[in-house]
């Protein structure tokens, strides 16, 4: 069984990106982004899995994102993925998430036991894996939300689906965790409450569910 957490930045109408880039530049909320992604036990490894937009919005020289396990989905089996091959990051292709999800579990003998799997966009990626059954060898059972409350970025064209009010009725809705829980989670101390940078306000947030 693979637990999966979706890590994303989304506005208070969950717009995640605009003419395939973020709408925002966000120094503090990358660097929380690349800590927790990268945070894991000696001899474990994080993975990132992600769309192949997703892959391209990253700029090339910082691709594929270091000290992560890199899976990149795509229709196109014959996608070239670009990688440098000095590169000492594992990144690998998949075709479908569900191939996608078999090399989480097949990666501690072929590459490091998977501490982590974080989903990191796009939005279809988020769509399909929110999607997956709580009885599925597979699942979503957290988000790490950074919310984005102002301004609105009403140009957002992209958007992820609204996972908290569509759960409300679900057998396992999702409920926010304290800012505690999300601290001893993610294993060092994160700021609390209501954030600015660069005019922007935003919140870290943990959603799970069981």
């Amino acid at each position: 069984m693979t637990r999966l957490t979706l890590i994303v930045a989304a506005t208070r109408n969950n717009g995640i990106g605009q003419n395939s880039q973020l709408p925002w530049r966000l120094s503090k909320e990358m660097a929380y982004f690349k800590r927790v992604t990268t945070a894991a036990p000696e001899g474990h490894l994080n993975a990132v899995v992600m769309g192949r937009n997703t892959w391209e919005s990253i700029p090339p020289k910082f691709r594929p994102l270091n000290q992560r396990l890199n899976v990149v989905v795509s229709s196109n089996a014959q996608y070239d993925l670009k990688s440098p091959a000095t590169s000492c990051v594992s990144v690998h292709l998949h075709t479908s998430l569900e191939d996608a999800l078999g090399r989480l579990s097949a990666a501690e003998t072929q590459d490091a036991q998977v501490h982590r799997a974080f989903v990191i966009g796009g939005a279809s990626l988020y769509r399909d894996t929110l999607a997956l059954a709580l009885s599925a060898k597979s699942f979503v059972d957290r988000v790490l939300l950074t919310r984005i409350l102002a301004p609105a970025f009403e140009g957002c064209d992209v958007f992820m689906p609204d996972f908290v009010t569509t759960s409300e009725c679900a057998e396992q809705p999702w409920h926010q965790a304290s800012h505690e829980e999300l601290q001893e989670w993610v294993g060092f101390e994160v700021a609390a409450g209501v954030q600015e940078e660069n005019g922007v306000q935003y919140e870290f947030q943990m959603w799970v569910r069981q």
